[in-house]
């Protein structure tokens, strides 16, 4: 949200010259996670949304103090997004803050974020920049209502905290932030038992603002501690997901930033499971049953070869057969743990390339050992 002036909050990607004359939506084009992000092997928490998501101002901004709260709480979380800044006392410093862009620049852009980054959870606090750049002002709760349309389209299962948009000082920009913070609880009541409001106007005052619309460092905290307060009312959303019986889901490993993949999309009994590239294709999509069961292109079962216990044994899949070989728990820190070993399905030797096998490991809590729900 970051600007040139107050009044217009042009960022480098959402310049706007004057109001109601805006740039064409820039697309950003994220693959494979970038070489600098960090991970833990945690929850990943995507902050999501303008430059008061970067930190302008302060760099880091909310984040820095949210990643101290949440590892004073005892929370094991990886901050993820294309975006990195802040300082060390930052633990994490990946994000999706984009300086001056508004609501439709994030629509047009987070369908491929949430393929290639797989969030447990967003932070999202957005449309300061259409109030900013008097974009469409009338129509901003709609994009908001779209944008979160397609977040649960893409991410069913994702925690989905909406905030209402921190205050400003100028009497103008001021009474435009009200009208639209007023329409947003009714968007998010109509969004499923997922979506949260989030009451970020009221967490800060204008006194906690540096420029007039960016928080200072004190406002920050602020926000810091509402997010963290909303996170704690939701306790899923700090825990990994478990795929619902019988929704189809993927499962990702965060540390390759690949999928959980049948090699080849070979349907053979027998045949390898590895990781590789999130595509969301038949041998991708795995649905988890009452048995403990997590079934792929409806008859093949994730199969530990031989219901083997030594470190080492073959992931597969095999006709669904009822066999200890085919059941799964999933741990509270992400582990999927085979009910005939007790032993983890686990990324050889930690890799991170395309079609590295996955094996069955005594459990140690590695990010080789740690799958999200997609």
């Amino acid at each position: 949200m970051r600007g040139k002036t107050r009044r217009f909050g042009a960022g480098l990607l959402g310049l706007v010259l004057a109001a109601g004359v805006a740039t064409a939506i820039p697309v950003a084009t994220p693959a494979a996670p970038r070489a600098e992000a960090e991970t833990n092997g945690g929850v990943r928490v995507m902050p999501l949304g303008d430059s008061i998501t970067d930190g302008f101002n302060v760099p880091g901004g909310y984040r820095v103090n949210l990643w101290q709260r949440m590892g004073s709480g005892g929370y094991t979380v990886d901050f993820v997004g294309s975006g990195f800044n802040g300082p060390a006392v930052l633990g994490d410093h990946d994000h999706e803050g984009h300086s001056g862009w508004r609501i439709d620049q994030l629509d047009a852009n987070i369908v491929a974020w949430l393929r290639t980054y797989a969030p447990r959870t967003i932070l999202l606090h957005i449309g300061t920049n259409d109030m900013n750049q008097n974009h469409d002002v009338a129509n901003a709760p709609a994009r908001l209502s779209a944008l979160i349309d397609r977040i649960r389209a893409n991410a069913p299962l994702v925690q989905l905290f909406v905030a209402q948009i921190t205050p400003e000082t100028d009497p103008t920009l001021a009474a435009r932030v009200n009208a639209y913070n007023a329409a947003i609880p009714g968007i998010v009541a109509q969004k499923g038992p997922l979506t949260h409001l989030v009451d970020m106007h009221s967490a800060i005052t204008t006194a906690d603002l540096a420029d007039g619309v960016h928080p200072n460092g004190t406002g920050y905290d602020k926000m810091a501690a509402r997010w963290f307060s909303a996170l704690q009312s939701v306790p899923g959303s700090l825990s990994p997901a478990v795929p619902p019986v019988g929704v189809v889901t993927g499962l990702s490993n965060p540390q390759a930033g690949r999928c959980l993949d049948v090699s080849g999309a070979s349907t053979a009994a027998g045949a390898q499971v590895h990781i590789w590239d999130c595509h969301g294709g038949a041998n991708q999509r795995w649905t988890r049953t009452a048995a403990g069961e997590l079934r792929v292109y409806g008859d093949r079962c994730l199969d530990v070869n031989g219901n083997g216990t030594a470190n080492g044994t073959k992931i597969q899949i095999w006709t669904c057969n009822g066999t200890a070989a085919q059941r799964f728990t999933f741990a509270a820190n992400g582990s999927v743990v085979g009910a005939g070993s007790g032993k983890c399905v686990d990324v050889t030797a930690g890799g991170t390339a395309n079609g590295t096998p996955v094996q069955l490991y005594d459990c140690n809590g590695t990010g080789a050992q740690r799958w999200a729900v997609r």
